[in-house]
């Protein structure tokens, strides 16, 4: 049960290197599930008991299945991200050394931890604009080879490496494209080959750099999961699943991944945007609703926002709380910080442990040490354009921000499981003081 749903998941990761494949990859659950696409640009038709999804720079998707009695509705939302830190590809990318290496020029996206990156086979992936007839189109491109790789300095001309050293990006992280015989465009005509296209009808790019480590499940009794980017694609393959298996007829099932959470998500299509609000105004008015129905709806709805947590470190048990911590395997965390940065409370909260608890899932509680400023996900920045009660999750992982992560085995069918449940239960305002789940 455990290995099948965590193979499917490697399986999905693999085929989503960029943001760009990722959302990609989500559509075509979405489509081979009966969900319509919607085009922002258009006119939106939308029935009850209707299935759909829109884009926004084919980097953030919101997906959503409409109840049948939305007589006291709400919106059931979750939200993950699509993003992981990396490094992007420059317009102007090749730099030659003494005739004889060419570098590819890139700058760093998100806060990545540096050392990870080096000395294993790398790639590129991304999307490429490309003139066809008096259109511009989007193709994904994927160069799914060994391309390039950043070679770390040997201790003997470095010998201070392992007391610390402070890694600058556009010295010491530039990758190794090619030796002696690579031309200058060498590039571009890569690129153009691999999309079967002209170099001259390349118009733009948003390419980065990709691990090509094969994910694995490892450990002594295979309790682990290893792979890149499961900050926080993990969340994002456990919450479309749940969406996917969900459904009440009284409310409106939501699900988002947002891009750029790794820079902030201040961008047209991240959480900070109105994206998600335009989506919700949009199916609120397309179903014949006022705006008094609507602000009625965000006071029966509710958010789970799902991006990874920190499990303790076997070598640093003392980096975390000393009782608010969690470990791989032992279930799905809840996020909480007094100067909320999650969104969490104590009446999100409790709604979250009753449904783990109807889930029969185990719930874990995570705080940063006081003495510690954590980081901050998508739920309090969404907050700013959406009000509704939200709780912030993840699922507890060891090295987040490396290019190659770990995770529990169990841990995302516990997510599953819960936000399946989620989907199935209606959450409705009674009065000030009582929020009521039902299925």
């Amino acid at each position: 049960m455990y290995k099948e749903i965590s193979k499917e998941l490697l399986d999905f990761l693999q085929k989503s290197p960029t943001a760009f494949h990722a959302v990609e990859t989500i559509e075509n659950e979405l489509c081979e599930n009966g969900y319509e696409k919607l085009l922002e640009g258009q006119v939106w038709k939308i029935v009850p008991g209707g299935k759909y999804y829109v884009t926004r720079n084919n980097t953030s998707v919101i997906a959503f299945h409409v109840g049948t009695k939305l007589d006291n509705y709400g919106f059931n939302v979750t939200a993950s991200h699509s993003d992981y830190p990396t490094f992007k590809i420059k317009e102007n990318v090749e730099i030659e050394v003494k005739g004889k290496y060419t570098q590819l020029n890139t700058e760093g996206y998100g806060g990545m931890l540096c050392a990870t990156w080096f000395d294993r086979p790398l790639s590129i992936a991304g999307r490429v604009l490309v003139k066809e007839g008096d259109s511009v189109v989007t193709k994904l491109l994927k160069i799914d080879r060994d391309l390039v790789m950043i070679p770390n300095v040997a201790i003997h001309m470095n010998r201070a490496v392992n007391d610390g050293y402070a890694y600058n990006k556009q010295v010491d992280l530039l990758p190794l494209f090619g030796g002696a015989d690579t031309q200058k465009g060498d590039f571009k005509k890569l690129i153009a080959k691999e999309l079967g296209v002209t170099e001259e009808d390349i118009y733009g790019s948003d390419l980065y750099l990709y691990n090509r480590n094969a994910p694995s499940i490892w450990g002594a009794n295979e309790e682990f999961i290893s792979s890149p980017h499961l900050d926080d694609l993990q969340c994002g393959f456990t919450t479309l699943k749940g969406f996917l298996n969900g459904y009440n007829e009284e409310s409106i099932n939501v699900y988002a991944c947002f891009d750029n959470e790794e820079v902030g998500s201040g961008t047209k299509q991240g959480a900070a945007s109105t994206f998600l609000y335009d989506v919700l105004v949009r199916v609120n008015k397309a179903l014949g609703k006022d705006e008094e129905d609507y602000y009625r709806a965000l006071a029966s709805s509710f958010m789970l926002s799902a991006d990874n947590a920190h499990a303790v470190h076997p070598n640093h048990p003392g980096l975390t709380d000393v009782n608010n911590c969690v470990y791989m395997n032992e279930g799905v965390v809840v996020k909480s910080h007094a100067g909320q940065k999650y969104t969490s409370d104590g009446v999100s909260i409790a709604v979250f442990k009753a449904l783990c608890e109807k889930a029969n899932v185990p719930v874990q509680f995570f705080a940063n040490r006081s003495d510690v400023m954590g980081g901050s996900t998508l739920g309090n920045i969404a907050m700013s354009q959406v009000s509704m009660n939200s709780v912030d999750i993840g699922l507890p992982q060891l090295a987040m921000h490396s290019s190659y992560e770990t995770a529990g085995i169990k841990d995302t069918y516990y997510m599953i499981q819960v936000v399946t449940e989620f989907y199935n239960s209606h959450i409705s305002e009674v009065s000030s003081h009582e929020l009521k789940v039902t299925k």
